[in-house]
């Protein structure tokens, strides 16, 4: 009983972890998440808005239901430009800058 009541008094002596180095990464890997997430909200619902009444309606003349179809294609095509994006920045997100010669 004695050797278990000595390991849990060192383990808490034991000083904890220093995370702070890693405080400037989670601060990036935030504003990246905090970017994307307002590009996935406002792109497609402004090309979808644009691309009906500007390209489809305005100058192909589309019909009102016809523009509609096309629209939504537009901004889910958006999306998944907007999501590849973000999978390519995250992916990239922890490599370091300088890709040179190793010595």
């Amino acid at each position: 009983m004695d050797g278990s009541v000595r390991t849990s008094l060192n383990a808490a002596s034991a000083p904890a972890p220093d995370f702070r180095g890693n405080e400037s990464s989670l601060v990036s890997a935030l504003k990246t998440l905090l970017f994307f997430t307002i590009l996935m909200v406002t792109l497609p619902i402004g090309l979808y808005f644009a691309s009906k009444a500007y390209i489809f309606e305005g100058s192909m003349k589309m019909s009102s239901t016809d523009s509609y179809f096309y629209a939504a294609i537009v901004a889910v095509l958006a999306v998944h430009v907007v999501l590849a994006l973000f999978v390519y920045v995250a992916w990239n997100e922890g490599t370091p800058k300088g890709k040179g010669k190793h010595d």
